[in-house]
């Protein structure tokens, strides 16, 4: 299990602010910077964009410093035997620096594990060891599966974006040529680099969002079959029931009733 030591969330160093421990802490440090950074890391010196982070091994030395003020940055202090093990499953390296592609999500775990120290609750120890290793394992899935693809990698913050901006609005009648000018694509690469990202075709996904939420309003809502077509950006109920049974293998109605399947077909 991994033990946290310490912890430091949003902090604020307004004007700058200098670590140098040639032996390091005593454990091993998670560090995500906010703003550009000097780190250094095996004996080299690395001048660090906005949104990095790195995990030093426990005896490493550790070295930052701010190259823009107000330094902001999220970090905390833990242990385990398994630390360097998991790491290494993982094909996360320590001693690295490492662009963080999804720097809300760090944040938030690094928040969480915070606010489980404070709380102190009864299964503080066990929500931290897990919240740690779900963070390590996003990093490693983010540098592992997105880095070596360069255009993907180029691109992957604003399909994220898109992607999440059409899960949340499944009423909208998108179209493959106003999500490909959203990010300044042509059509056909737009197409591509949703499928190599998410394994999935854009207008399937959306198609599946769109079902995914129009299940949810047959069980819990008593609106009519023709309002929830319209609430999941289909033009008329026709095309919606058409559409519903061919991925679903039910009409709308069966499904309110009760003969529910759990998943939308590929």
């Amino acid at each position: 299990m991994f033990q946290m030591n310490r912890c430091g969330y949003n902090v604020v160093h307004p004007d700058g602010i200098v670590i140098d421990r040639p032996h390091g802490s005593g454990d091993y440090l998670f560090l995500f910077f906010r703003s550009r950074m000097c780190v250094e890391a095996r004996g080299e010196r690395f001048l660090t964009d906005k949104n990095t982070c790195i995990i030093y091994r426990k005896g490493s030395r550790q070295y930052y410093h701010d190259i823009e003020q107000p330094m902001v940055h999220d970090w905390f202090h833990f242990d385990g035997e398994d630390v360097e093990t998991f790491c290494r499953k993982l094909n996360l390296p320590l001693d690295t620096p490492m662009k963080v592609h999804e720097p809300v999500y760090v944040s938030r775990k690094v928040s969480e594990i915070q606010e489980s120290l404070v709380q102190n609750g009864l299964y503080r120890d066990e929500i931290i060891d897990a919240t740690v290793r779900c963070l390590l394992m996003k990093l490693s899935d983010i540098r592992n599966r997105i880095e070596p693809n360069k255009p993907v990698s180029k691109y992957y913050d604003l399909l994220v974006s898109l992607r999440n901006d059409i899960y949340s609005n499944p009423s909208v009648a998108w179209t493959i040529g106003d999500l490909a000018a959203r990010v300044n694509m042509s059509r056909s690469y737009f197409q591509k680099l949703y499928k190599e990202l998410f394994g999935i075709s854009v207008m399937n996904d959306i198609i599946h969002n769109r079902l995914e939420y129009a299940m949810y309003r047959l069980k819990n809502t008593s609106d009519s079959i023709r309002d929830i077509a319209a609430q999941c950006g289909y033009e008329n109920d026709v095309h919606f029931m058409r559409q519903f049974k061919k991925y679903i293998g039910l009409t709308p109605g069966e499904f309110r009733s009760g003969r529910a399947k759990t998943t939308v077909r590929a």
